[in-house]
């Protein structure tokens, strides 16, 4: 092995992918593979998960989870701990992108976003970082949050931004509580992918807004995996609390 494998590299190591049945979580499942994890795919969608996880080779998982419901997120991960150890990384992928506008938006729209989006993203991170504490990981969690969070990108989003908004947040906050553990929290923000989660959303069509090549390209779910990849692998040892856009300059022009 060489000198950068061994800085980038994740052979052995376990990784849990929430949402990683299909679009930006899948495309992570198999860049974190392909670093030689062993990649546990976490989704409602079960079927879908055991097609990627069977795609992935090297020892992956698949496993149904339902982040929103507590008791859901305790036994997976606690049924997981039990079955192959504790994990070094968690992804928070999973996610939803229901589009309706502000003044027409509902209280069960904006409890659906908050629910899944970060309710549902602090339980896995919760429960992950518990694994990890008791058996003395030293681990990494990196949440998939959007730039949306960080500035308009379309109408209709106002619960979905107020929700990754609120990820960043508690990305901070995480990094903070769990730093002497030695648990790295960090986040990614994708822009400007039209996975089948965002084509299949209720409300405005995202499509001719994302129409436009951008300079750099379009960002495709591999991107994401790459800048997950960076804040799992042992080049990013001392960096925690951050957060990293992939979205082809989308935040800058």
């Amino acid at each position: 092995m060489s000198a950068l494998e061994s800085m980038i590299g994740l052979t052995g190591k376990v990784a849990l992918v929430t949402g990683g049945a299909s679009g930006i979580g899948e495309g992570i499942a198999q860049v974190l593979a392909g670093a030689g994890a062993r990649v546990v795919v976490l989704d409602r969608n079960l079927a879908g998960a055991q097609q990627v996880a069977a795609s992935l080779g090297g020892g992956a998982l698949a496993r149904e989870i339902d982040i929103a419901d507590e008791l859901s997120v305790t036994a997976a991960i606690a049924g997981l701990v039990a079955e192959i150890g504790a994990p070094w990384l968690l992804v928070n992928c999973a996610g939803v992108q229901d589009r309706v506008m502000m003044l027409d938006a509902t209280a069960a729209d904006w409890d659906r976003n908050y629910q899944v989006n970060l309710r549902g993203s602090f339980f896995c991170l919760r429960e992950a970082a518990k694994a990890m504490i008791a058996a003395g990981v030293r681990g990494r969690i990196v949440n998939i949050t959007s730039v949306a969070a960080t500035a308009p990108i379309m109408p209709g989003l106002s619960a979905y931004a107020a929700s990754k908004h609120g990820l960043l947040g508690l990305t901070r906050s995480a990094a903070m509580e769990l730093f002497e553990q030695g648990i790295t929290v960090n986040s990614v923000q994708p822009g400007g992918i039209m996975t089948p989660g965002a084509l299949g959303a209720t409300g405005p069509d995202p499509s001719e807004r994302a129409s436009a090549e951008p300079v750099l390209g379009r960002v495709t779910p591999n991107d994401i995996g790459g800048a997950v990849l960076y804040f799992s692998s042992a080049i990013a040892a001392h960096t925690t609390g951050q957060t990293l856009a992939v979205d082809s300059g989308y935040l800058i022009t």
